[in-house]
């Protein structure tokens, strides 16, 4: 509390309250600020009250996205439309002047976004489209934009006359969103010094606003200028295991001997940059997935149900890429947020006209706990889900029910949440179905395919454990009923170990992944789980059939995928490097009715695609690790996840 104390605004001091990382409620009441400076930096504020104040502009509470609660009553320079404005900058805002503002927010960032968006849209068109002439000088670009920001604020009406500041203040920034975006015209146009312009691009681009999906921002990926020198390394030339003190002889099969995998670097884009930063080689990129086709049947088969487009996330922003073109075709941004997993789902919505129709619908989490609803087809961030009071790791939709979603949090539990049906108007309801309690953070998770509406597994940060998760059972709240071994460095059977990867190869090949030391198991989920067994909480070994033959390093996080319609698993490595493993011919073995014995061999990659040597401003990337690696499911292409703000795409020839 600072009440009464006669404060200016000159005696908030960014270098105190920067320290103050953890401060959720500050009371400001009864002093005689006039504004906020821009870099209080108090990034989990929550509850704000400035009561009798002389207050003339709240554009500045952006900075503080997590806000729930703010007051600012008797100030007597803010009318109406200051109200509107921190109603749409503040996304997480629930309570202003003791007022419920749910169902006002929902008209002021999504209603009258899109309104006033097709507005603007549709004044370029008619006015200014033709007056820009095809090769234009920068005079010509500053002189239209000039026009244009005048013609539309002046012009374009909506809402009543007491809003209109507002409405012009929404116009002005959608305007300029619109040159930036669909057209490729700068905004920073004037010559300003170069702080203030990034401080200006901070504000347009890191507003925390539903809305804020970005079309054709292929411009900020030419940021990264590069030299690339493509070095493959086939399986039987490789010699990484060479310096594993783990590693076994190769499996050497005719079938892998004669097997030359060939793909090539198609793009390496730089589009998660926080705040579209060229300089920008930090941000970790974390999950990728690619969009289900609408037109692929019934039955969803898995060879034809996907498209050439992948959702991929990290940092701040949410980004769909079209992985033939490189181009970035839309770009989700919520300030303050690192996002670690999306996950698709496509429903059945009905529109206006009472006519049904599919849509695919991306969720997206992170860091804040809470999960984003985004119609991607609509540019629209249509709701979220405030799913768990600390970092989501990962989510995934089940195959059986689309409404499904699976959110793993570091709080150590696992939800179920019914995400509901939007209507036309984008109303919803979501509710929690099971709450899943795990022995360590979840890292990873993955239905079983046999049985998605049964059993679920997750690898944690001490264990891999399997769930019930029935419905029919009147328990919400349970416990793991299996925790499952695996042998350790010594030999030994143990429970106690990181598992950071976890996937399915088919119906009953289940692919884990151990970091300290690092190794990928291959184990049999029917041989290993016994579904019919009563009682909970017990520990059984896992029926390993092989081990992959992988990287020495003890890093974690590192995790793989897999590519079951070709029989394909992918792991990352420390190095920028990406293993691959085509395992067709095992599985037929493991499948046999011999049921065959264990490989003692580890089975070796048959391709290592190593990372191309990359220049950004002349000097050479270094230090990259694949944090992911994502197939297309006919494995037509190969998107690669790093920890330096590049996404890798291959293409398989």
């Amino acid at each position: 509390s600072l009440s009464k104390l006669q404060l200016k605004t000159g005696d908030l001091d960014p270098r105190l309250f920067s320290r103050l990382r953890h401060l959720q409620k500050l009371d400001l009441s009864d002093n005689l600020l006039d504004k906020f400076p821009n870099s209080l930096a108090l990034p989990d504020l929550r509850v704000l009250n400035c009561n009798n104040n002389k207050l003339e502009d709240v554009t500045a509470l952006k900075q503080f996205p997590l806000l729930e609660e703010l007051t600012y009553e008797n100030n007597v320079h803010l009318t109406f439309n200051d109200d509107y404005k921190v109603i749409f900058l503040l996304e997480n805002l629930r309570l202003l002047n003791g007022k419920d503002i749910t169902k006002l927010a929902n008209h002021v960032r999504r209603v009258s976004s899109r309104k006033l968006t097709s507005k603007v849209t549709a004044h370029w068109e008619k006015f200014f489209r033709d007056q820009l002439p095809e090769k234009h000088t920068a005079e010509q670009v500053r002189s239209i934009k000039e026009k244009f920001l005048e013609s539309a604020q002046a012009n374009i009406v909506y809402g009543p006359s007491s809003l209109s500041e507002f409405t012009r203040w929404r116009v002005k920034m959608i305007a300029e969103e619109f040159l930036s975006c669909s057209l490729g015209l700068q905004l920073n146009t004037d010559p300003e010094p170069e702080e203030e312009m990034e401080e200006s691009e901070e504000e347009a681009t890191e507003s925390p606003r539903e809305a804020a999906v970005d079309s054709q921002v292929a411009a900020f990926v030419s940021a990264l200028q590069v030299t690339v020198k493509p070095s493959k390394r086939k399986r039987n030339n490789s010699k990484s295991g060479s310096g594993n003190k783990r590693s076994k002889s190769q499996a050497n099969t005719k079938e892998e001997a004669e097997e030359n995998v060939s793909a090539e670097p198609l793009h390496f884009l730089q589009c998660h940059s926080k705040g579209n930063s060229r300089e920008d080689f930090k941000t970790q990129l974390w999950s990728g997935t690619f969009e289900p086709l609408l037109d692929s049947g019934a039955k969803k088969d898995p060879v034809v149900s996907s498209s050439r487009t992948v959702a991929t996330c990290g940092g701040e922003s949410v980004c769909l890429i079209d992985c033939e073109t490189g181009m970035v075709l839309k770009k989700y941004k919520v300030a303050a947020e690192e996002f670690f997993s999306v996950a698709w789902t496509t429903l059945t919505m009905v529109n206006s006209e009472s006519q049904r129709r599919s849509h695919n619908i991306l969720a997206a989490a992170g860091r804040r706990g809470i999960v984003k609803l985004i119609h991607v087809a609509s540019d629209f961030c249509y709701g979220e889900i405030k799913a768990h009071k600390k970092p989501i790791a990962t989510v995934c939709f089940s195959p059986a029910r689309e409404t499904h979603l699976f959110t793993a949090s570091y709080d150590k539990r696992i939800a179920l949440w019914d995400i509901g049906i939007p209507d036309s108007d984008y109303n919803f309801k979501a509710s929690q179905l099971l709450l899943l309690e795990a022995p360590s953070i979840p890292l990873r998770i993955a239905l079983v395919p046999t049985c998605p509406e049964q059993y679920l597994l997750a690898g944690c940060e001490s264990s891999c454990c399997a769930w019930n998760i029935k419905l029919d059972k009147e328990k919400k709240s349970r416990t793991f009923e299996a925790i499952f071994q695996f042998p350790d460095e010594d030999g030994e059977v143990t429970s106690s170990h990181r598992v950071d990867g976890l996937a399915f190869l088919n119906d009953d090949v289940v692919v884990s992944k151990s970091s300290k030391p690092g190794c990928i198991y291959l184990w049999s989920w029917t041989r290993t789980f016994d579904m019919t067994a009563k009682g909970c909480q017990r520990t059984v070994s896992a029926v390993i059939l092989a081990e992959l033959e992988w990287s020495s390093t003890d890093l974690s996080y590192l995790t793989l995928s897999t590519c079951p319609a070709k029989g394909y698993v992918f792991c990352g490595d420390e190095k920028g490097s990406v293993w691959m493993y085509h395992l067709s011919s095992y599985i037929t073995a493991w499948s046999s009715p011999a049921k065959g014995k264990r490989s003692e061999k580890r089975i070796p990659p048959v391709q290592i695609l190593k990372w191309p040597e990359l220049r950004a401003n002349g000097e050479q990337l270094a230090e990259i690790l694949v944090n992911n690696v994502v197939a297309d499911p006919t494995f037509s292409y190969l998107v690669v996840l790093t920890s330096v703000n590049i996404t890798a795409i291959w293409k398989k020839s």
